[in-house]
């Protein structure tokens, strides 16, 4: 009696054809979800930016006597029996920016000529490091061009956010710059 053989499983020929074939749609799915991750972290900064337009306004309003925080961490600090003007992701107090999302968002002194001091720092209903001032900035720039994001973002006391495809904002805002957000 011949006994029969059974050959069941699959051919390395087979096997290499699904990992190419796997390999070919791997190929075709990650630079979309690179883009869609970019995309991501954009409408992360947009949202930074616009969070702390919303802090300054609040800061100038009951704090800072008109005038607005210079840095994260003065928006950061609450002011006795009260909330912080910016929430704890948009604060580091041991640097001058705050990396969230890929991108880094800066707060800082507004470097336009008519920039002045409004109320001294120990004045402020948080007690400041700076003194709130009639301008600020603040802009987000992608921690790795081209990889975490790809626009720059920035803002200042007009409210107004404003992206650059190729560079950070500068400081002050061009007047010319025409590519706003809102």
């Amino acid at each position: 009696m011949k006994k029969l053989q059974k050959n069941e499983g699959f051919t390395l020929i087979e096997l290499l054809i699904v990992v190419a074939i796997i390999g070919i749609i791997a190929a075709i799915a990650v630079p979309g979800l690179l883009r869609a991750r970019q995309s991501g972290n954009e409408a992360s900064a947009i949202g930074s930016v616009r969070a702390v337009n919303s802090g300054e306004t609040a800061f100038a309003s009951s704090c800072g006597g008109g005038g607005f925080a210079q840095s994260n961490a003065d928006l950061a600090k609450a002011p006795a029996g009260g909330a912080p003007f910016i929430s704890p992701d948009l604060e580091k107090a041991d640097v001058a920016a705050t990396a969230k999302s890929g991108y880094t968002i800066d707060v800082n002194d507004n470097a336009d000529a008519g920039n002045r001091d409004v109320l001294a720092s120990a004045n402020t209903c948080n007690v400041a490091a700076a003194a709130s001032r009639a301008m600020y900035h603040v802009r987000a720039d992608p921690v790795s061009r081209g990889q975490t994001g790809t626009r720059s973002f920035g803002s200042d006391h007009r409210g107004t956010i404003y992206f650059d495809n190729t560079a950070a904002i500068a400081n002050p805002i061009p007047a010319a710059l025409a590519t706003f957000i809102q």
